[in-house]
C-alpha cells in the first residue's frame, strides 16, 4: 500500500505581502501590460504571471495577496515578478518585502474507501461536521497542526490552512493513526 503522504499534493499557496505605500490602480493598469482592473466587479488590480502561474491581487492600500501557486518557492518568484514590474513603472519597492503564506491547500488519497457516518461518530462530534445532505465532506478541524480536513468517501482529502508544507504531512499523519486507532481504515 503506497504512504498515503506520498500521494500530497500542493494545489494552492496564498501568501500576502505589501509595498508601504498607496497605489493609483487605475494608472497601474494602464501601464502595466497584462494587469485586469475593474473595479464594479472587485476592487483589485489582478496581474497574472505565466511562470510559475500565478495571480496576484493588487490593492490600493499597497497590499498584496498573490494565489494560485503550486510551491512556496513559487510564490516568492511570483511575487518577485510582481515587485519588479512595479519597479519598472517607477514604484518603490523595498528590496526584499516580506511575504506571509496565509494558507496551503493540498490534497492526498488514503488509499481506502471512508466510511464517514463510523468516522463521524468515532471521531466525536467536537472537531467533526458532517451534513451529507449538504456536503458529501466530512470537515475535520484538527488542532496540530492547525489545518482543517476534508474526508470524502472515496479516501480522498483536501488539507487546508496549512502555513508550511509539511502541515499536511503532519495532518496526514494524524488523521491515518486516529483511524487506525479506531479501526475505520481497513
Amino acid at each position: 500500500m503506497t504512504d498515503p503522504k506520498e500521494t500530497i499534493n500542493i494545489e494552492n499557496v496564498v501568501a500576502s505581502t505589501g509595498i508601504g505605500q498607496e497605489l493609483d490602480l487605475q494608472s497601474v493598469a494602464m501601464d502595466l501590460e497584462g494587469a485586469d482592473y475593474d473595479p464594479e466587479q472587485f476592487p483589485g488590480l489582478v496581474y497574472r504571471t505565466q511562470n510559475p502561474k500565478s495571480a496576484a491581487l493588487i490593492f490600493r492600500s499597497g497590499k498584496i495577496v498573490c494565489t494560485g501557486a503550486k510551491s512556496t518557492e513559487d510564490v516568492h518568484e511570483s511575487l518577485r515578478i510582481v515587485f519588479d514590474k512595479l519597479r519598472e513603472l517607477d514604484i518603490k519597492v523595498e528590496d526584499e518585502p516580506e511575504i506571509v503564506v496565509q494558507n496551503i491547500v493540498t490534497s492526498a488519497d488514503l488509499g481506502h474507501q471512508l466510511n464517514l457516518n463510523a468516522i463521524a461518530i468515532g471521531l466525536g462530534l467536537e472537531n467533526i461536521e458532517y451534513e451529507p445532505e449538504q456536503f458529501p465532506g466530512l470537515v475535520y478541524r484538527l488542532d496540530g497542526p492547525e489545518v482543517v480536513a476534508l474526508l470524502f468517501g472515496s479516501g480522498k482529502l483536501v488539507i487546508t490552512g496549512g502555513k508550511e508544507p509539511e502541515d499536511a504531512e503532519k495532518a496526514v499523519d494524524k488523521i491515518v493513526s486516529r483511524l487506525e486507532e479506531l479501526g475505520l481504515l481497513e
